[in-house]
């Protein structure tokens, strides 16, 4: 078998297999995902069909396999069986304990179906995989949290939040209707439509004191996840220029794009730093402290008048 060949076959099981994931597989979908031409997109779903296999296609919507089509157990590579020990690893840690054990679940349904190699493989590599995550993600008075708002999303249905912000001292109630999660700056957050607010609103999931289903349906339709969270990109930002030393620069790399870092450039032993930044005043001025003896503001000045600001409240905090 050619080289060309066996590509062409491994393809055609990879777009099977996702085919069998879904309801309904775009082709610019599978083209984006092999990097290939839609047109050979096409003529490897003619293969599967002359194969035998029951492909609905429909034009300007995708393909789907008819109802009750199935193959036999996939067989795991030595490999993808290793990725799942990180993945549990993560779903263990970085999920509610509701979710963590669903996977936990599937994990076993996942490994008898592995070879007694693989099944050694993920064995030896369990007991040595630790993952500690550096934030609290959930209140443990929630333990199902991620698990109702799963279902929220999914069935179009509002959930009950008790929910502590910053500008409150008590919680308050809220009726929600949750547009997506993500994960960012070692948390998780939803974004929702607050019935309370009557706007969109962020709430970060350790901030959650209690969280019910409701039976009420959502009265608006809110688009993606994506499409709310670029227009939050579009407000109003300040830029911002700092030079950085070079012995310092680099161990600030992993958490200055939370920060809305631009670019950088070297200039001898420094490096300058642009930042276009949504919240100067609080979220950039405190992280520029944690660096700041190695560090200088280039612009704009109300961020020094806010870094001092800051140092002269901490001052006046330790000598009191």
């Amino acid at each position: 078998m050619g080289m060309d060949t066996a590509k062409r076959f491994d393809r055609i099981v990879a777009i099977l297999i996702q085919l069998q994931s879904k309801r309904i597989v775009k082709a610019q979908e599978l083209a984006d995902r092999f990097d290939v031409s839609l047109r050979t997109i096409y003529r490897d779903i003619r293969t599967l069909e002359a194969s035998g296999v029951p492909i609905v296609s429909e034009a300007g919507v995708g393909y789907t396999i008819m109802e009750g089509y199935r193959l036999p157990p996939v067989m795991f590579t030595r490999e993808e069986a290793g990725s799942f020990v990180a993945a549990e690893k993560l779903m263990q840690k970085f999920t509610d304990k509701s979710l963590g054990a669903y996977y936990e679940s599937a994990m076993f349904k996942l490994k008898s179906v592995l070879r007694g190699k693989e099944k050694d493989w993920v064995e030896a590599l369990e007991s040595q995989v630790s993952i500690v995550p550096g934030q609290v993600l959930f209140n443990e008075k929630v333990p199902n949290a991620l698990e109702i708002l799963f279902e929220s999303i999914a069935e179009r249905k509002q959930v009950f939040l008790k929910y502590e912000s910053l500008r409150e001292e008590t919680p308050s109630e809220r009726r929600i209707e949750p547009v997506g999660l993500f994960h960012e700056n070692g948390f998780w957050y939803i974004l929702g439509y607050c019935h309370l607010r009557t706007d969109y609103r962020y709430f970060r999931t350790d901030r959650i004191h209690k969280i019910a289903r409701t039976s009420l349906d959502f009265l608006l339709e809110h688009g993606t996840i994506e499409e709310h969270r670029k227009k939050r990109d579009e407000v109003a930002k300040t830029r911002v220029r700092i030079l950085v030393e070079k012995s310092v620069a680099k161990y600030i790399k992993a958490g200055r794009k939370y920060y809305g870092f631009i670019s950088e450039e070297v200039k001898g032993e420094q490096v300058e730093m642009t930042f276009m930044t949504m919240d100067m005043k609080n979220g950039f001025a405190r992280w520029y402290l944690m660096f700041g003896d190695y560090a200088t503001i280039i612009e704009p000045e109300v961020l020094r008048e806010r870094v001092s600001e800051i140092l002269k409240k901490s001052q006046e905090m330790l000598t009191a």
